[in-house]
């Protein structure tokens, strides 16, 4: 089966931004969607804009927080009983910091690996058995991102966990075909998905921000976050084994296979151009900022990233 159509489907970390993209994708393809994320009130809205685009299909929010494994074992029962069953699985919840390392400090890449990673693997382990019992043959999708390819400075706990997260997909791949259950490793790029409203900062705030959210919304370098989950969705259902978004990420990710030490020598010097620890009192983006990144500004507002 080459299409996601009238299949069940469990997204987590699919209130907002690239998650509610997702399910919106799959919602379209007269899926039933479960969406999952840790607040109610986000739940509800993300439930209320998907059910806008539902045909005769269910769309159902569920509170469940990923690094409690017990907590996702419930959520993946009651979805599979609820759904007559489970298809296919999304695994998108995450976290960004953003700054220095040692100002993340142990805390940030703890924080980011219980999210990220074992939010993943717990999706994962505790889908499992769902997605081998599927007449359709299961389909797992674990988002990772370029920086679970390269590491990228002042984003040292996020690219810890997606590195992490990107060895489990793969791995899992290879155990699991000869189940049935195809499992594909996604890695975008910057994407214009309003993530800059939810990133947690260390060091100098104003200035991580600042560079974070113009990247990050920065017309050429960043996707759109809607083609980016349209691509997701086709990955998932062609069951490919890997999928890396954006023209960029594709070109620094093959650089660092095959010349680890120019790209890191290379990253030696944009660490430079990066804020140093010390509070500078800035508060935010300047003017010409605010200005190259307004399409992530939008984007935010639209999934569900500001809480408007």
């Amino acid at each position: 089966m080459d299409t996601l159509s009238d299949l069940s489907v469990l997204v987590t970390g699919g209130s907002r931004g690239l998650g509610l993209l997702l399910a919106r994708q799959c919602v379209e393809r007269r899926c039933d969607v479960t969406i999952a994320a840790r607040d109610q009130e986000e739940l509800d809205r993300a439930v209320g804009l998907l059910r806008r685009r539902a045909r005769d299909t269910s769309v159902t929010g569920r509170v469940c927080d990923v690094t409690d494994r017990s907590a996702v074992h419930e959520l993946v029962e009651n979805t599979a009983a609820d759904q007559r069953g489970l298809d296919v699985v999304i695994a998108n919840a995450g976290n960004i910091q953003v700054g220095p390392a040692e100002e993340s400090g142990t805390e940030g890449f703890r924080s980011a690996m219980d999210t990220m990673f074992f939010g993943a693997l717990h999706t994962a382990m505790e889908s499992l058995p769902q997605l081998r019992e599927s007449p359709a043959g299961g389909r797992l999708g674990l988002i990772g991102s370029v920086g679970g390819l390269l590491p990228v400075p002042h984003l040292l706990p996020y690219s810890c966990a997606k590195s992490a997260v990107a060895a489990l997909a793969e791995g899992l791949r290879a155990e699991q075909a000869e189940h049935g259950v195809s499992v594909t490793a996604v890695h975008p790029g910057l994407m214009r998905t309003g993530s800059h409203h939810q990133v947690e900062l260390a060091g100098d705030e104003g200035k991580e921000f600042a560079w974070f959210a113009t990247l990050a919304g920065l017309p050429g370098l960043s996707m759109d976050a809607l083609r980016a989950a349209e691509r997701i969705v086709r990955a998932l259902e062609q069951r490919r084994t890997r999928v890396v978004l954006t023209p960029a990420a594709q070109l620094g990710a093959k650089a660092y296979g095959v010349a680890p030490t120019l790209v890191t020598r290379t990253n030696e010097l944009v660490s430079r151009l990066l804020p140093e620890p010390d509070d500078s009192g800035r508060e935010g983006r300047s003017r010409w900022q605010s200005a190259v990144s307004a399409l992530n500004d939008r984007a935010a507002r639209r999934l569900n990233q500001t809480g408007a």
